[in-house]
């Protein structure tokens, strides 16, 4: 009897161990997946501001969070040509279709970057009142007047 309570006494000690050693393991994975999700987290980030360079003056360029203008993001740095459409606003079609989410503003203010269809980029220096619906990009602090003519635009992170 007494060698059959060894067995059973060890065969206890052998499952204790194996639980033990899971319980470990299981906590070490679960760490590891924390530490993985704060780096997808830190890659997921976006950059928020970006530099807008027009007709060889600096301007910075605050981000919407959006799919939009992630991908957007991907392509840069870009240099185009943007015309003029309305005395406010300059325009130019981009080669890149982008994700869009649609809205009606009601009202553009001056500085307003957006997206009008899904590939149009529009920045716009005058505030009006609009019935048409754009993606929005972002906003452009202390933009000045663009004028009449079209302008060279270069926007890099």
């Amino acid at each position: 009897m007494g060698k059959n309570k060894f067995i059973i006494a060890t065969i206890i000690i052998v499952i204790v161990l194996i639980i033990g050693i899971c319980f470990i393991l299981s906590n070490k994975n679960a760490y590891s997946h924390e530490i993985n999700k704060d780096n997808e987290v830190e890659e997921d980030s976006m950059v928020k501001e970006i530099k807008v360079i027009i007709n060889d003056k600096n301007y910075s360029l605050i981000l919407e969070d959006n799919l939009t203008t992630r991908k957007l993001l991907e392509s840069l740095p870009i240099n185009i040509e943007m015309n003029e459409l309305n005395g406010n606003e300059k325009y130019v079609y981009m080669d890149v279709e982008y994700p869009t989410n649609t809205i009606n503003p009601k009202h553009i203010n001056k500085g307003d970057v957006m997206l009008y269809g899904n590939n149009c980029l529009v920045i716009f220096y005058k505030s009006f009142d609009t019935s048409y619906s754009y993606t929005r990009i972002g906003h452009i602090e202390n933009l000045e007047d663009l004028g009449n003519d079209s302008i060279e635009v270069r926007i890099e992170k």
